[in-house]
């Protein structure tokens, strides 16, 4: 059986200057390797600072490689619409390359509606326009020709073609990527008006296996909300922080949230996990898909708690939590660990 990999994930919100949240983001990335964590994952988000701090994911990727040596680095997601295919290969080649091929590339066609116009685009064309920015994407990294006198992709990096990931929140998604044989990313939450969000994202995950070509190696991405501290009462006041930031969310978009739900219920809701080891690991290990993912990825989003509280939940996952759950750290790594 494949060996899980353990992840860290990051959308760059620290409540802090945008420079001072780059360089929070690179220390929690080293972090996350020296404790043993298998990869770190950003997002991109245009425009709007308080959704997501990062517009060029490869960019801060790049800084993170050169002051790490084993952690793999990944993007969760390049909103590929918004993009040009081939600058996005190009860029993608050179960083795969300078850190020893340690890049996976997320892409998606999500994305604030907002921030598709800036690009000269409708966000209600951004199916199709993902789906030829997909073509052209891989075509580019299979080494297709571009140029009418023989030109390709330069330089080639054919591994990169193996790492690509794509994000969805339906069946009918799950099955075109299980088909192209992309690894599938779920996300920390998503509609689910019933049942848990592990029974909505279940049939994603069989689509997806139900679609892989023969022989292709499963790739599931799990995403979850988590925060791990040392003590109820913290985890009582995060908690808090993170069900206001989630109310106000759900207000904005206009979903409607139980009157009087308690604290346990709104968490629960909103696929909220803030607790001791303890209490985190009773609540994943009922979830199913997270557990039977490759990919065990965990974020502090929408809570967001101070860099240092997030350093020790990074420490507690991984010296507690994730073993709970089964993950197995890399023997190959574990003499580098801190």
């Amino acid at each position: 059986m494949t060996r899980q990999r353990l992840g860290f994930f990051t959308r760059v919100l620290d409540e802090t200057t945008a420079d001072e949240r780059y360089r929070l983001a690179l220390d929690q990335v080293r972090s996350a390797e020296l404790l043993g964590f298998d990869t770190a994952w950003v997002a991109q988000h245009h425009f709007h600072e308080h959704e997501g701090g990062l517009p060029s994911p490869l960019v801060l990727l790049s800084h993170a490689a050169a002051q790490t040596s084993r952690i793999v680095l990944g993007t969760s997601i390049i909103t590929l619409p918004l993009e040009a295919p081939l600058r996005v290969a190009e860029d993608a080649a050179v960083l795969w390359l300078l850190s020893g091929g340690r890049l996976e590339v997320g892409i998606g066609s999500g994305g604030t509606p907002s921030s598709f116009p800036p690009f000269g685009h409708d966000p209600t064309d951004r199916s199709a326009i993902f789906a030829r920015h997909t073509e052209q994407l891989v075509g580019a990294l299979r080494g297709d020709v571009l140029t009418n006198d023989g030109g390709a992709l330069y330089p080639a990096a054919p591994g990169l073609l193996e790492t690509l990931w794509q994000a969805t929140f339906s069946a009918e998604g799950a099955t075109r990527i299980g088909a192209a044989g992309f690894g599938l990313m779920l996300s920390k939450t998503q509609p689910h008006t019933e049942g848990t969000l592990a029974d909505t994202q279940r049939r994603v995950v069989e689509a997806y296996r139900a679609a892989l070509p023969a022989g292709v190696r499963p790739r599931v991405f799990g995403s979850r909300n988590l925060v791990v501290v040392d003590d109820e009462l913290t985890a009582e006041r995060l908690a808090d922080r993170g069900i206001e930031r989630s109310l106000g969310a759900a207000r904005a978009l206009g979903v409607e949230v139980p009157a009087g739900a308690s604290r346990e219920e709104l968490l629960a809701l909103f696929d909220l996990h803030v607790g001791t080891p303890e209490r985190v690991v009773a609540e994943l290990k009922a979830d199913d898909v997270l557990l039977a993912a490759t990919d065990l990825v965990f974020q502090s989003h929408p809570i967001d708690p101070p860099h240092e509280v997030l350093l020790r939940s990074l420490e507690l996952i991984a010296g507690e939590v994730a073993p709970a759950l089964g993950w197995i750290p890399d023997p190959t790594k574990e003499a580098h660990r801190g």
